[in-house]
């Protein structure tokens, strides 16, 4: 059931009248996540009450959003060793993905032209991911290993 703007904040004014003092202020420390309709219920129920508290408007009304863009911390010339090291970081929870993986899997000759396939994780957990991935590294075989 969808409400109508008028209906929302009739709910909001009413629900915000419900809640306490000290209710109301908590959530004016989190009114960044409240909808621009909610917020300005806030504001008057805050008014009304003649609380001097100050709610502050959203990241995405006054332009702060800041989008990181994910770091490439390794580059592989097959699929199936980017696959495997996605494959560690997915299990250790570590969100990541692969870039150019599908069109290097149509053609395996662009690889050396893309620089390979990209694995790509969040700058906050590019050292987490990176101290992972060196503790999974296969050691190389020799002659000597074999016999």
């Amino acid at each position: 059931m969808t409400l109508s703007p008028d209906e929302e904040r009739q709910r909001l004014v009413q629900h915000y009248r419900e809640m306490t003092d000290v209710e109301l202020a908590e959530l004016v420390d989190d009114a960044a996540s409240l909808t621009d309709l909610a917020r300005d219920a806030l504001r008057a129920e805050l008014l009304r009450r003649g609380l001097d508290i100050v709610v502050r408007e959203s990241a995405r009304s006054s332009g702060d959003i800041r989008v990181r863009a994910p770091v490439v911390i390794r580059q592989y010339l097959n699929v199936p060793e980017a696959l495997l090291a996605k494959s560690i970081l997915d299990s250790a929870g570590i969100p990541c993905f692969l870039g150019d993986q599908n069109i290097i899997r149509l053609d395996w000759f662009l690889s050396n032209a893309l620089g390979g396939v990209k694995l790509l994780v969040k700058d906050e957990d590019a050292v987490a991911a990176d101290e992972l991935l060196n503790q999974h590294a296969p050691e190389s075989t020799t002659e000597e290993d074999a016999s």
